[in-house]
C-alpha cells in the first residue's frame, strides 16, 4: 500500500485545490453578481469541461502508450497549468478577468482528473481497491481540512494566500507522484499495445451500471449544492461570519478524512452497495435535521456526522462503478463516472440558486434531503457482485 500513499498526494492536491475554489470563488462573484442563480451558474463552468473533456480523455488515457505510461503525460501538463491559472483567480481586476482565470483553471484541471483517478485501479488490486481509495480519499480530506481551516485563515490576511498557498503544494505533488509511480513497472496489467483495443461507452451500460450512475446523478445532486452554497447560506442566513462559514465545513471534512479508510475496509467487508447504502440514510436524515438548526455548535456536530455517511458513500462508489466493468475500461469508466457527476453539479447550484432566489437559503438542506431519497430508490436496483468476489477471495485465500 506504499504506493496507494504516495499517490494520494494527486488526491491531496486536486481536494485542496477545489476546496478553495469552492469555499472563497462565491465570495469573488459575490461583488459583481446579485443573482445567487448566476453565482450557482458560474460555479459549475469545471462540470462543463469535465462533461466534454473527462470522459474523452479518460477513454484516451486507456489506449495511450508513452514512456511515462498512460496516465502520467496528462498530469504533466495539467497540474502546472492548474497550479499558475489557480493562483491568478485572486488577482482578477474585473468580471471578466476573474472568469477568464476561471475557466482556464477548470480547463487545466479536466486535463488530468480522469487520468490521475485511474491511476488507483491501475496498481491496485480489485480486492484491494476499496481500501486503497479509502487511502488516497484519506489523503484528500487532509487537503479539504487545511483548506477549509488554514484557508480561512490566509484568506482573511488576504485573499491571495490561499490559493498561491494551493498552487505550489500541486507543484510539489506533481514531483512526488512522477517520481514515486512508474506506470510501467507498478501497473497491474500494463500492455503498451492497449492503444488499439476498442472500448465503447454504450458497451459499458449494463442495467446495475444504469442504476448506480442514476444513484450518483442524485447524491451528487444533493451533494453539490451544499458544497456550492454553504458558505453563503452561513453568511445569509446564519449570520456567521465569511470564515465561521468556511471553517464549519472543516467539521465535515475532518470526519470524511477519519471515516474514509473504516469505510473502505468495511465496504470490502461487508459489500460496497450495504455500505453506501447505509451512508445515503444518514445523510437524508443528518441534512434534513441541518434544516431545523439556528446555531454553530449543533451545525458542526450534524456536519461532523454527515462527514462520516459521506465518506462511505464516496469511498466505496467509484470501486463500486469500476468493479461493474473490465480491466481495459477503467479510464473509460472513470470518465462515465465523472461524466455523470458532472451533469449532476451543473444541474444542481443554478437549480438551488434560483429556489433560494425564491425562497430563501432555508430550501437548501430540504433539497439536499431530498436529492438523498432519489438516489436510495436508483441503488436499491443495484446489484452488488463485489460482495460476492470478496467472499470468494476470503475463501480462496483460507483454503491456501
Amino acid at each position: 500500500m506504499k504506493k496507494t500513499w504516495l499517490l494520494g498526494f494527486g488526491f491531496f492536491s486536486i481536494s485542496i485545490t477545489w476546496a478553495l475554489y469552492n469555499a472563497f470563488v462565491p465570495f469573488f462573484l459575490d461583488n459583481f453578481l446579485k443573482s445567487t442563480a448566476l453565482i450557482g451558474f458560474m460555479m459549475t463552468i469545471d462540470n462543463y469541461f469535465a462533461l466534454f473533456l473527462q470522459p474523452w480523455i479518460g477513454s484516451r488515457s486507456d489506449r495511450t502508450n508513452s514512456r511515462f505510461g498512460k496516465r502520467i503525460p496528462y498530469l504533466l501538463i495539467g497540474m502546472p497549468l492548474a497550479a499558475l491559472f489557480g493562483a491568478l483567480i485572486p488577482w482578477h481586476t474585473s468580471l471578466l478577468t476573474l472568469v477568464l482565470f476561471m475557466v482556464m483553471m477548470n480547463l487545466s484541471m479536466s486535463l488530468y482528473r480522469s487520468p490521475a483517478v485511474a491511476l488507483m485501479p491501475d496498481i491496485t488490486p480489485d480486492s484491494k481497491r476499496t481500501q486503497a481509495n479509502g487511502i488516497i480519499n484519506f489523503m484528500g480530506g487532509i487537503g479539504s481540512i487545511i483548506a477549509f481551516g488554514g484557508g480561512s485563515i490566509l484568506y482573511e490576511k488576504h485573499a491571495s494566500l490561499p490559493f498561491l498557498t494551493a498552487s505550489v503544494l500541486t507543484l510539489g505533488c506533481l514531483v512526488i507522484l512522477f517520481f514515486a509511480i512508474k506506470e510501467r513497472r507498478d501497473s497491474i496489467a500494463y500492455n503498451a499495445n492497449e492503444e488499439k483495443t476498442k472500448i465503447s461507452f454504450k458497451g459499458q451500460l449494463t442495467r446495475s451500471t444504469l442504476f448506480l450512475l442514476g444513484a450518483i446523478f442524485f447524491w451528487f445532486l444533493s451533494y453539490q449544492g451544499v458544497e456550492a452554497f454553504f458558505t453563503l447560506y452561513g453568511k445569509n442566513h446564519l449570520q456567521l461570519t465569511e470564515g465561521q462559514s468556511s471553517f464549519s465545513l472543516a467539521f465535515f471534512s475532518l470526519a470524511f478524512v477519519l471515516a474514509a479508510i473504516p469505510s473502505g475496509l468495511l465496504g470490502n467487508r461487508f459489500g460496497k452497495k450495504l455500505i453506501i447504502t447505509l451512508g445515503v440514510i444518514g445523510l437524508v436524515l443528518i441534512f434534513a435535521a441541518i434544516s431545523f438548526v439556528d446555531s454553530l455548535l449543533p451545525l458542526r456536530a450534524l456536519l461532523l456526522i454527515g462527514g462520516i455517511c459521506w465518506a462511505m458513500i464516496n469511498i466505496n462508489s467509484y470501486p463500486f462503478i469500476v468493479s461493474l466493468g473490465k480491466e481495459q475500461s477503467i479510464g473509460t469508466r472513470t470518465g462515465i463516472y465523472y461524466l455523470i457527476s458532472s451533469l449532476a453539479a451543473i444541474a444542481s447550484p443554478p437549480l438551488m440558486g434560483a429556489l433560494i432566489d425564491l425562497f430563501g437559503y432555508s430550501v437548501l438542506f430540504y433539497f439536499s434531503s431530498g436529492g438523498m431519497v432519489i438516489a436510495l430508490l436508483f441503488l436499491l436496483g443495484v446489484k452488488d457482485k463485489g460482495l460476492a468476489r470478496t467472499a470468494e477471495d476470503t475463501a480462496a485465500t483460507t483454503s491456501f
